[in-house]
């Protein structure tokens, strides 16, 4: 299904740029504020997107996965990352703070049901909300599928992927005395947050440098350096998610209640060779949903900048706009 996109760039597929007709900060409590912006056409198919992360932002690029002229597109960086504010704060952050962040922007622009794309953590965020707010998701649409399961996380941290990218583990890895190299994101966790900025820095640089150099199938080397303000939200908020496993009961709940949005139809795009979201996480998420489509870009990875990610990923919406009667809009 990904031909197409062999010679092409991931920007090819995209629609063009546009700017909002809405941006606002909204204070949701806890003395947060969150960054909210709103694009396309006002009157069209409402579509709420999820950054990656925790702790990613969003992006202009996120805004031209979707037609302007159909959709109504709403982005907004979750607590503690992007524009809102404070930045980099774990304080009244966690996945059901973020539940409810989404069920008030839902409500302050007047929106009775929405398509939610989300991709990596944004998949497992829409996945959370759909299962808490069933009546409000008409379509799912996620990309690059994280369940916040314990064997996911032992995957990236545990040295699963270490094994394809010895030299990159060893760099990330090399920070750390051997004797906490057993349990990498605890250890992480004691330098990005301790008393010292410089040292959580140096260490949230490095955090997202490993997840950096994974995420495409283009890109074979170091990881690039994040912006340090960029990094160290990023790396403290990641962090932080992961040591309380995103605050779910138990260890694989959002398959044990996929029941609950068993009648909500989506697609999942998925690269063959995602290293940070290995397949088999897609793959037990759409045999236990009846409406969902697994879509197998099979030369692809994780980025969402990766062509034949990108090209799927806009054929599904411009699918979803096409029906959008059907689903009640």
């Amino acid at each position: 299904m990904d031909r197409v996109a062999d010679h092409k760039s991931a920007q090819d597929f995209l629609y063009p740029s546009l700017a909002p007709f809405d941006q606002r900060m909204m204070d949701v409590g806890d003395g947060h504020k969150i960054y909210v912006e709103q694009c396309g056409d006002p009157e069209g198919v409402p579509v709420v997107v999820l950054h990656g992360g925790p702790g990613g932002g969003c992006s202009p690029a996120m805004r031209r996965f979707f037609d302007p002229e159909g959709y109504r597109i709403i982005l907004f960086d979750q607590r503690g990352c992007g524009r809102s504010r404070p930045h980099a704060s774990i304080e009244a952050n966690t996945t059901w703070h973020l539940v409810a962040d989404i069920e008030q922007i839902r409500e302050a622009l007047g929106i009775e049901r929405w398509v939610v794309f989300g991709g990596s953590w944004g998949a497992t965020l829409g996945l959370v909300y759909a299962q808490a707010h069933p009546d409000r998701v008409a379509y799912l649409v996620l990309r690059g599928v994280f369940l916040m399961m314990q064997e996911e996380l032992d995957w990236f941290y545990g040295g699963g992927a270490g094994k394809f990218f010895p030299e990159n583990w060893r760099r990330f890895t090399g920070l750390l005395p051997e004797d906490e190299r057993d349990n990498v994101i605890d250890a992480f966790g004691r330098r990005l947050f301790g008393p010292d900025r410089a040292v959580q820095t140096r260490f949230a640089r490095a955090w997202a440098s490993w997840e950096n150099a994974l995420a495409a199938m283009s890109h074979d080397g170091p990881g690039h350096d994040s912006p340090p303000d960029y990094a160290r939200a990023f790396a403290r908020l990641e962090n932080h998610y992961f040591r309380h496993l995103g605050w779910l009961e138990r260890d694989g709940r959002i398959l044990e209640d996929m029941p609950l949005i068993s009648h909500i139809p989506g697609t999942v795009v998925q690269g063959r060779y995602d290293m940070i979201c290995p397949p088999a996480s897609a793959w037990k998420l759409t045999e236990r949903w009846s409406r969902g489509e697994l879509r197998m870009v099979s030369m692809a990875g994780h980025a969402l900048t990766e062509p034949g990610i990108t090209s799927e990923l806009v054929r599904v919406t411009d699918s979803v706009l096409r029906t959008a009667g059907r689903l009640g809009f």
